[in-house]
């Protein structure tokens, strides 16, 4: 058998002829640039943040102009993506290296980590991929990667795996190449060691994967333990009148945090809802299918109930909590996508043409 060089040298040479080296945050690389790509792709595929990421850098071309940005803009431009907590942190981010790092991406290890929404993989990430330091990272292809070579078993979650699984991590990373090896061991578990269909045959690294030698691929990285997906309701209303639909901002805790959606009605009967909320009462009440929405911890199942009014009241209190919105104007900003959904069916509904 011939004798099997290091990990990380064999990557690169893999990496050299078969990486990916044309996505968009390869291009013009800054840390801004690359730090907005490592948040957009935490628990997101790669062709799916592709237009987001385009879109947003092309918006906030900087740090600067983040920081300066109303919320709901750059949670509009979000919108569709999921995992909202990611832009809230993004941009109360972008105002500390604005306040406290003189607008410049902090190059110190401990610095990036104290940012809101950045964690140990995700800093090491930005500092080695933008500005050439050496941090080991393991995000959840590189995780895979590493399990599967060095047949660490167990659930990722658990610390006992973690650390077996950040000390294989921070031993494979070479004392140079530092920006190409993390793309490497990230493209590597993207493109070949995927999760289903491991394409093993044209692994740079296949010759000494235990896993492999075991005939044992599937079984790594470890399941996470399976609990029974809780089943949650709601009852959401669509007040609308002469175009127009009530719409709430969200509380900055909980699920779609910041985001505008339209108002939950609780313990209240529909009537009593008006009443309270809108000092009027509805000329037609009209319930449609239920809608539901999958988290990655529970289903939400949403009975959208449709409340036309005949004349507006004058109930509405802040027009930074709550608004009368234009079905034909551009969304006042970032919407989770069941409230798309909702919107749209009610556009279609009321003859308003989607934008």
């Amino acid at each position: 058998m011939p004798a099997v060089s290091d990990f990380a040298t064999r990557l690169l040479a893999w990496f050299d002829a078969h990486g990916r080296k044309d996505l968009p945050w390869q291009q013009d690389v800054t840390p801004y640039r690359v730090w907005v790509s490592e948040i957009m792709l935490q628990q997101t595929q790669v062709q799916t943040v592709i237009p987001y990421f385009k879109r947003f850098v092309a918006r906030f071309p900087d740090v600067a102009a983040l920081a300066v940005a109303e919320r709901d803009e750059v949670l509009a431009h979000w919108s569709g993506l999921g995992y909202y907590a990611r832009a809230r942190n993004l941009h109360k981010a972008a105002e500390i290296i604005c306040d406290d790092h003189q607008g410049r991406f902090p190059a110190s290890f401990d610095a990036v980590l104290a940012l809101p929404g950045i964690g140990r993989s995700t800093a090491g990430a930005v500092l080695s991929l933008s500005m050439q330091q050496r941090h080991a990272i393991l995000d959840g292809n590189v995780k895979r990667v590493l399990a599967r070579h060095d047949a660490i078993g167990g659930w990722p979650g658990k610390s006992s795996v973690q650390n077996a699984l950040w000390e294989a991590a921070t031993r494979n990373t070479p004392q140079e190449s530092f920006a190409a090896y993390t793309q490497a061991v990230m493209d590597l578990g993207a493109t070949l060691c995927t999760r289903s269909k491991p394409r093993c045959a044209e692994c740079p690294v296949s010759e000494d994967c235990e896993a492999l030698r075991t005939n044992a691929v599937a079984r790594y990285p470890g399941p996470k333990p399976k609990k029974a997906k809780p089943l949650r309701t709601t009852t959401m209303i669509l007040a609308s009148i002469a175009g127009e639909v009530y719409m709430e901002r969200r509380p900055e805790s909980g699920i779609w945090g910041g985001l505008w959606g339209f108002p939950e009605l609780g313990e209240r009967s529909v009537e009593e809802w008006c009443g309270d909320e809108l000092g009027n009462q509805a000329a037609e009440v009209v319930a449609w299918e239920v809608l539901r929405h999958s988290f990655s911890h529970y289903d939400l199942d949403i009975q959208p109930i449709v409340v036309r009014m005949e004349s507006h009241a004058g109930k509405v209190a802040d027009a930074d909590v709550s608004i009368w919105h234009r079905l034909d104007d551009a969304p006042p900003g970032g919407l989770a996508a069941p409230v798309k959904i909702l919107m749209d069916q009610l556009k279609k509904s009321e003859h308003v043409a989607q934008r």
